[in-house]
């Protein structure tokens, strides 16, 4: 069952989806090389609580860590670590603010120092679609008009989509109904209406689109082991037009001229 949000309700939830913002822009101060993934999760769930949040993934179904870290082929879901970021690597952070009784979900994938030519690319790509996404988000569309922008996007410039993974709607829970695939038909799933709050998080691959799940249950790789990058925005359906709750504009005050 789709949950429709009241005004009311969307004003409320701005609060988590703001501090969300602001932790991924808190975050991005820190990323360079020598900085371990660790270090990276302690800062932002430092930073939620005290901006009076709460960080929603953190012991959620037993997640052990305030960030999703994901490096290179980490599609989601990895823990933070001591593994030290290098020159030349990507790193997606994903994470979920509770403020307010109310979720904000938002990823970027960042480069670490100086990245490849090929990484770069992959990074654009992603970013873009989902950007692309969020414009076939319209009042009236479909959730397939949304997966279908994502999939066509990134398919014709080479990339292949994780298909095992997906955005979803989202408000008083971190996961609500709908799910939100990257790929599929236009015209199928459900209809954008006021009130929905949906979040969209294009998953790209530079290679194959196939991945492993590991042994600690959590974290997605790629099975061939390319790149993979993530970016995700939360959104919601308002007076018949559609907003983008969460930013990356915090990201952007903090890298300038290295903002992708």
């Amino acid at each position: 069952m789709i949950y429709l949000k009241t005004p009311e309700e969307i004003e409320t939830m701005r609060s988590a989806t703001t501090l969300v913002s602001q932790t991924l822009g808190e975050v991005a101060r820190w990323i360079q090389p020598g900085v371990t993934t660790r270090k990276l999760d302690t800062i932002a769930r430092e930073f939620i609580m005290d901006n009076g949040g709460k960080s929603a993934c953190l012991g959620y179904g037993g997640f052990p860590a305030t960030l999703c870290i994901e490096v290179n082929e980490i599609v989601v879901h990895g823990f933070p670590s001591d593994r030290i970021l290098m020159d030349g690597d990507i790193v997606g952070i994903d994470t979920v603010v509770e403020k307010d009784g109310f979720m904000g979900d938002s990823c970027y994938t960042f480069p670490v120092g100086e990245i490849s030519p090929e990484k770069m690319s992959l990074l654009r790509t992603t970013k873009e679609s989902l950007y692309v996404g969020i414009e076939a988000a319209k009042p009236g569309a479909r959730i397939g008009d949304i997966a279908n922008a994502v999939q066509t996007y990134c398919e014709r410039r080479g990339y292949s989509v994780v298909r095992e993974m997906c955005g979803h709607g989202i408000g008083r829970k971190m996961h609500e109904s709908p799910e939100v695939p990257n790929y599929g038909r236009r015209g199928i799933g459900a209809k954008l209406q006021n009130g929905m709050c949906i979040c969209i998080e294009p998953m790209i691959n530079m290679g194959s689109r196939n991945i492993v799940i590991e042994s600690d249950g959590w974290t997605c790789r790629t099975k061939d082991r390319k790149p993979s990058a993530h970016y995700e925005h939360t959104l919601v359906i308002l007076n018949d037009r559609t907003e983008i709750m969460t930013t990356f504009d915090y990201i952007e005050e903090v890298l300038q001229d290295r903002f992708i």
